[in-house]
């Protein structure tokens, strides 16, 4: 096939899901009778317009009043079980025909900022076979599209590589986080992408920015590799997120930019909450940089880690660490309201409140601990919402939920298909669906 052949057949493939998407607002909203949004003869419209596309049409479009539209269309079909949708959204995604390559100064817009990352992918790219994800981030002084060239011969045909750029490398600020996020859920949308093997690494100012988003959002994460970086006392707290995340550390021993014993500080409170992780502190200098740089030499064993890391998407017992602007779902936890907590800046660094200082967090360490039974110590928490599925507890049976060794939930949940859409739209992630979304009131102390 001719290169514009491919791109005709991708162009006809798009036509087709907008018009779909069209008929299926303008049907939802009742401006088009179902028996009319059909050509003279046709089949009836249930059976030409497939269930998947459906699905996908909910779930990727960005006007949130037409999704409610479609959403309710979807709901309306019969056809439409928890098993058919589950299946759709785990496994009849069909990606276009992409080239492969180096792309770079690919605009992307964020709160209303426009940035770029660069690309790379595989020349024998194939749009049927699952890749998994390298995110980098870059140093002070350098961009996303200089930082690619430092990897992109480093990573086999198994992996896309995508690095965005930031200015100054401040990947500490809330508007970098968004950005991040942003360029993964745009590389997993325009291609096929494995949602266990993502992996989020850095260098220097990168290596902070991969711990901070690492561990605001571990569970979205097969690893976080940080290199020559390190972290504030006051957010040593969080690395309890990554408590199922595996890590792999990499610092110069003489490293005069971050000292080492930043990592080494990291390394040795790993160990102690028993978070699974490697740490390689290397003696090699650069003639420019010293000690601070990734020597080619780490590159090999760091690639036969990714190689061989999977995330677990739905861990039975999960540890989740807040301040109080992060507040979206972690896995399948969700804290609410709390008690008063920190909470951030969004440049993380212009206001160090007593609460700050005083590292006041609000905590959640969840387990299931026998069949349909999860308990929950709730530290500084008033609620949190648990997100459940048939992998987690037996959806046919009573399910009981403890927090601070007191009963708080007791009886059967009852899973929707509407509760699983609505979750699949918010959280982008196929390995993660939960038809049952359930809130809880932390039991008030005794007096």
């Amino acid at each position: 096939m001719s290169p514009r052949q491919g791109a005709g057949q991708d162009h006809a493939l798009v036509l087709r899901r907008t018009v779909r998407l069209a008929v299926l607002f303008l049907i939802a909203l009742g401006t088009i009778p179902v028996a009319s949004a059909q050509a003279p003869n046709a089949p009836p419209s249930r059976t030409t317009l497939q269930a998947a596309d459906d699905v996908f049409a909910y779930l990727d479009e960005a006007d949130s009043t037409k999704a409610e539209g479609v959403l309710q269309h979807v709901l309306a079909n019969p056809e439409m079980t928890m098993g058919r949708v589950s299946r759709a959204i785990q496994t009849e995604r069909r990606y276009q025909a992409l080239p492969g390559g180096t792309m770079v100064e690919q605009p992307i817009r964020v709160r209303e900022e426009t940035y770029d990352y660069a690309v790379s992918v595989p020349l024998t790219y194939q749009p049927s076979t699952r890749y998994g994800l390298v995110v980098c981030l870059h140093g002070a002084g350098f961009s996303g599209d200089a930082y690619l060239e430092r990897w992109q011969h480093r990573l086999g045909d198994d992996y896309l590589l995508v690095c965005p750029t930031y200015p100054s490398g401040a990947w500490f600020t809330r508007q970098a986080e968004e950005l991040v996020l942003a360029v993964i859920e745009r590389m997993q949308a325009q291609y096929h992408i494995d949602p266990d093997r993502v992996f989020l690494t850095g260098m220097s100012n990168g290596g902070i920015g991969a711990w901070l988003i690492g561990m605001h959002h571990a569970q979205r994460f097969a690893g976080v590799a940080p290199m020559a970086s390190g972290l504030d006392g006051v957010l040593m707290p969080f690395l309890a997120n990554l408590r199922t995340t595996p890590i792999y550390i990499i610092h110069g021993a003489k490293d005069q930019v971050m000292p080492v014993e930043l990592s080494r500080t990291i390394a040795r409170a790993l160990t102690a909450m028993g978070v699974p992780h490697i740490y390689r502190e290397h003696e090699r200098e650069h003639p420019v940089a010293g000690g601070h740089f990734f020597p080619r030499e780490e590159l090999p064993d760091l690639v036969r880690w990714l190689n061989a890391q999977r995330r677990n998407p739905l861990p039975q017992a999960v540890t989740v660490v807040r301040e109080g602007s992060h507040f979206q779902s972690f896995g399948w936890v969700r804290i609410d309201t709390t008690d008063p907590i920190a909470v951030f800046a969004d440049d993380l660094i212009s206001k160090r409140d007593e609460l700050t200082r005083k590292k006041r967090y609000a905590r959640l360490d969840v387990a299931v601990t026998a069949p349909n039974r999860i308990e929950v110590e709730a530290g500084l928490v008033q609620r949190y919402t648990l997100f459940l599925n048939d992998q987690l507890v037996d959806l046919s049976k009573p399910v009981t939920v403890v927090t601070n060794q007191h009963v708080a939930f007791e009886g059967m949940v009852t899973p929707t298909v509407e509760t699983l859409l609505r979750q699949a739209r918010a959280r982008k992630d196929s390995q993660q669906l939960f038809p049952v979304q359930l809130t809880i009131q932390v039991p008030a102390p005794a007096p």
